[in-house]
């Protein structure tokens, strides 16, 4: 029935290139149905199953002429190659030359993904691979399951995930993983070729392509061993008469398990430490950059000059970031200011040749000279003998209208030495008067930024404020203050926000609600209380949800830890865009096991989609016109459009109902 297909395909083309030359006309003919099946595979040598099989040359036949795509990123050998195989396809053949020495007595896997495809049309053969031996015996045990990334739910597509007989906790970093396979465009992965007996599960995004783990690779492991079995199972198969009838036969078929392993991989984020750079950008101002985060500040001692041994908390104000980083160190003694050269010691935690971190000091050179002056006019001498004044740059950071739940913030140029809240002045407009409003203070930024302010207070929807900061009311700590600040702005009415509120249930352990904008991106969290999540004073929008189990109860997301044998914390998506329209109350109920987890994200924010052909994007396009609403303008995610196939996987430790 294939080759009539094509050859009234052939005929329809050739008619076709007549009409285009006769009546000279550009344009597309129809050329009858598109082909959507994908090339049947004939047979090969060695056989599918073969055993002392000694040739490194694999040949693959197949009814129609073929081609093999992103072969680099779909095809994997197992086990795994040190040189990449050459792949090449010649007509319907595609022939495979293996390039490292065959090892004795073992199973050889080649697993195309969905690499192999026709010619013509690109339909692919999804999740075709061959098995043979080089030795008497060929093992068929199989284990598969799902990989997602920990943090997003996003479908692992391509990664490799891989087994170790050797149950050391080790093996991951020290051994090359024995059996592989790579995830396909769903996530879904099948290791094959194993052997019975006991085995840890991992999965690596490997970079440098060893087969083994290093710290600062994406990875993943399952929390048990699994012993691969098989148990045997009865099939049924739909034949169609002539006359059109269809009727069930039963055969014996087989089940490979474990085929429900839910991998999620995560990123300790663990990365060398030093120091990256170390400059004085300005006279006043030290900085120093480390390569990654850390909990322990360095010693900074001055080394030359006369303040030589005093530390840095001694004669500098610091300024960091909330992991230690990024330091700034404002000088504050006029006798260490006027130095042109700095000389100064730093001890801070290095890592070494083992990856441990330990104390180090270096002697570093810091020079700052004052930019040379332009040659004056008479005029502009005149013009320097009055004193010249310098001010802090003091800005307000406030959107206007100012939203109701937010207080004032400030940015300053310099670290303040004090603030005169008798200077600052906030007053409300009431009707044509501006009334004083009472204890409005401007305070230190809670974080701890040096350069940051605010000023909390209870704002009145939709009134008029007017801000003024008399001059001189802040101080800076080389004795600089800030010119007056005089500003008008306006406080958003309440009927401009939305309230959404989540009732969450499926689990007692603790939990945080983490709002999304439509690029998966956070936007405001909301710990669990009493089985309510709620966001107030939220901007018209629309919106998605996620959550995670909280386990340490830090109200922060963490992720996992191999040494420590520690998953990173669980997420599970809300299953519907919120549409919030202005002036609404909204109230959703979320049971976080509701949903089998390779269906929870909402296929508006998932990134990693399965390619779709020509003929699945129509479809999809006019199912996504026929979307149904809530009652809120939310679609209806139980609707054909928004399904997503997958097989049929079940449940990964305490979770409930995780993958289908």
């Amino acid at each position: 029935m294939k080759k009539f297909k094509q050859h009234i395909q052939f005929l329809f083309a050739t008619i076709a290139t007549i009409t285009l030359v006769a009546c000279a006309s550009i344009g597309r003919p129809e050329g009858g149905p598109r082909d959507e099946m994908p090339p049947v595979f004939i047979g090969s040598t060695p056989a599918p199953g073969a055993t002392n099989v000694s040739s490194k040359r694999v040949e693959l036949v197949f009814d129609e002429n073929v081609q093999v795509s992103d072969v680099s990123n779909k095809v994997v050998i197992s086990p795994a190659q040190k040189a990449m195989p050459s792949i090449i396809t010649s007509g319907k053949k595609v022939i495979v030359e293996l390039r490292d020495t065959l090892i004795p007595n073992t199973t050889y896997t080649l697993d195309f993904s969905d690499a192999i495809r026709d010619l013509n049309e690109g339909n692919p053969i999804d999740g075709f691979a061959l098995d043979f031996s080089t030795g008497n015996v060929i093992d068929t045990l199989r284990v598969s399951g799902m990989l997602f990334e920990a943090r997003n739910l996003e479908p692992a597509q391509g990664v490799i995930v891989g087994v170790h007989s050797n149950l050391a906790d080790s093996a991951i970093s020290t051994l090359k993983l024995e059996r592989i396979a790579k995830t396909n465009q769903l996530g879904q992965f099948t290791v094959r070729g194993l052997k019975p007996g006991e085995y840890h599960i991992f999965a690596l995004n490997d970079k440098n392509r060893d087969y083994r783990w290093d710290r600062t690779e994406d990875v993943a492991f399952f929390d048990t061993t699994i012993s691969p079995t098989v148990v045997p199972i009865e099939v049924f198969d739909t034949l169609r008469a002539v006359d059109g009838t269809d009727s069930l036969v039963a055969r014996q078929g087989t089940k490979y398990l474990p085929n429900n392993v839910l991998l999620t991989w995560f990123n300790e984020g663990w990365a060398a430490q030093y120091l990256k750079d170390y400059k004085r950008p300005e006279r006043r101002r030290l900085t120093f950059n480390f390569a990654t985060k850390s909990d322990t500040l360095p010693v900074i001692t001055i080394a030359n000059g006369p303040k030589a041994g005093l530390e840095a908390k001694d004669w500098a104000l610091l300024n960091a970031n909330a992991t230690l980083d990024t330091l700034e160190y404002w000088i504050k003694d006029s006798a260490i200011l006027a130095q042109d050269s700095l000389f100064v010691a730093a001890k801070y935690l290095r890592t070494d040749t083992n990856e441990n971190l330990t104390w180090t000091t270096d002697t570093l050179k810091l020079f700052y000279k004052d930019p040379k002056e332009k040659k004056k006019k008479k005029d502009d001498e005149k013009a320097d003998s009055v004193p010249q004044l310098s001010f802090i740059n003091w800005t307000l950071q406030a959107a206007n209208p100012q939203n109701i739940n937010r207080p004032l913030q400030f940015l300053s140029s310099q670290p303040i030495d004090s603030i005169n809240n008798n200077g600052v002045k906030l007053s409300i407009k009431r009707d044509t008067i501006w009334e004083p409003v009472p204890n409005a203070k401007i305070i230190p930024d809670s974080a701890g930024n040096v350069l940051r302010f605010s000023m909390p207070y209870t704002w009145e929807p939709g009134a008029k404020y007017q801000l003024q900061i008399d001059s001189a009311a802040i101080i800076g700590i080389y004795n600089e203050w800030n010119k007056t600040l005089k500003q008008e702005f306006s406080v958003r009415p309440t009927e401009d926000y939305v309230n959404l509120f989540f009732n969450v249930s499926g689990t007692e352990l603790p939990i945080v609600v983490e709002l999304l904008d439509g690029s998966d991106k956070v936007v405001r969290t909301a710990p669990v209380i009493d089985g309510k999540a709620s966001f107030n004073y939220l901007l018209p929008g629309k919106y998605f949800a996620r959550a995670f189990i909280d386990s340490n109860n830090n109200g922060e997301y963490d992720t996992g830890n191999i040494a420590l044998k520690q998953q990173p914390e669980e997420i599970y998506y809300y299953g519907k865009r919120i549409n919030a329209k202005k002036n609404w109350d909204i109230e959703q109920s979320w049971n976080i096991y509701e949903q089998p987890l390779d269906l929870q994200k909402p296929l508006d924010i998932k990134k990693n989609k399965p390619a779709q052909k020509k003929g699945d994007k129509n479809r999809q396009n006019e199912e996504d016109e026929e979307e149904e609403e809530d009652e809120f303008g939310n679609p209806n995610y139980n609707s054909n459009a928004n399904r997503n196939s997958s097989n049929n996987f079940s449940n990964r430790g305490l979770r409930q109902n995780q993958i289908r």
